[in-house]
């Protein structure tokens, strides 16, 4: 925490009106060691995460002509599956 942050009151008047943490909230959890990440939180505390896809999609930076941008956002949520698929189409990698 920081200087700044740990002024700031907690909100809680006793410890007894802390929630109990589930085992699988404890499963979930981000495990530390100090400042060293041993082992990132899955999800969040209320849910878990999304199940591990076996081909994950990875992130980049494009550019595009904003015509094609401006045509693919158009056609609603999903669009960046759509460029996907038409780049999956261009370069026969579909069966």
């Amino acid at each position: 925490m920081t200087e700044k942050s740990e002024n700031l009151p907690n909100g809680w008047e006793d410890d007894d009106d802390l929630p109990e943490w589930t085992d699988d909230q404890f499963r979930r959890a981000a495990v530390w060691h100090g400042k060293k990440l041993i082992r990132p939180a899955d999800g969040t505390l209320t849910k878990p995460g999304r199940p591990k896809s076996d081909n994950p999609k990875q992130q980049v930076t494009l550019r595009l002509d904003s015509e094609v941008l401006s045509g693919f956002r158009a056609t609603g949520p999903g669009w960046q599956s759509r460029i996907n698929a038409e780049l999956r189409k261009a370069l026969k990698l579909d069966g």
